[in-house]
């Protein structure tokens, strides 16, 4: 069936499969589909012209952003995998023109904090797992069975490459790249790639840095303080010290050294 909105176009109906289920106390901004054997539980909100495909479940507590695409048999806002756990009504968030493949599963947050949270334009590829209480920045990808613990958090562009687990709090900073079947115990740093099982850094993601148009200057910069940091045998006080006092300063550089600086689980090296 169609759920017309008065003075809009047939493009702004939301319409719902027979089939599907829909809470009453969920809202379905104009254009939104649902599609056969969904289920859209209480206190969900979705956004205009989002897809919800067959057999998707939103099971409560959860805001999806607009343009976004849940594939078949996605799972979102499901209670979270944590004993701890006792019932106390948290949420998850995902942003818009999102990408949710077939089968991965997104769970709400703990009263740690709260929340989970995928921000926008990311592709959440088949069978990955989002955890309890993590936060994944814009233009994420998690590629074919990413398995992330709770307390996890991605930065903006990173890429972490199929059937990698990522150990609760570790950080994986914007534009990083991780290969895939590795094993993700500590943080890895903005702008590098790692790869392997025990992880290891492998330099700058320079690739994907220069397909996201960073200047030549800014790359020359990072490959130094990378080297300083992670190359010199220097104490890691002494070697951030040096970079900081030798590498031209940028919001890049600075963003590199104060990640490494703050990690409390160790970065890879």
């Amino acid at each position: 069936m169609s759920e017309n909105i008065p003075g809009t176009t047939r493009a702004l109906e939301i319409r719902i499969h027979p089939t599907a289920i829909v809470d009453s106390t969920a809202a379905l901004g104009p254009g939104v589909e649902v599609g056969p054997w969904a289920i859209i539980g209480p206190d969900v909100r979705i956004g205009a012209r989002t897809v919800v495909g067959p057999r998707v479940l939103v099971e409560r507590d959860t805001t999806i952003g607009e343009e976004c695409r849940l594939h078949n048999g996605a799972v979102l806002g499901t209670d979270p995998q944590d004993l701890k756990y006792l019932g106390e009504k948290t949420s998850l968030e995902v942003g818009d023109r999102t990408v949710i493949r077939e089968f991965a599963t997104l769970n709400r947050g703990t009263v740690a904090e709260g929340l989970t949270t995928v921000g926008s334009d990311c592709l959440i590829m088949a069978y990955s797992h989002v955890a309890h209480d993590c936060h994944l920045g814009d233009h994420v990808i998690l590629s074919n069975s990413v398995n992330m613990a709770g307390h996890v958090t991605i930065g903006d562009y990173a890429i972490v490459g199929g059937m990698t687990p990522i150990h609760q709090f570790v950080r994986i900073g914007a534009h990083a790249f991780v290969g895939g079947a590795s094993r993700a115990a500590q943080d890895v740093a903005p702008f590098t790639r790692a790869a392997g099982n025990p992880l290891s850094s492998y330099g700058l993601n320079s690739v994907g840095l220069e397909r996201r148009g960073f200047s030549e200057e800014v790359l020359k910069n990072l490959k130094k303080a990378y080297k300083i940091v992670f190359r010199s045998g220097l104490l890691l006080e002494a070697a951030l010290e040096q970079a900081r006092t030798e590498v031209e300063r940028s919001d890049e550089v600075d963003l590199f050294l104060d990640f490494v600086e703050s990690s409390e689980r160790g970065v890879t090296r």
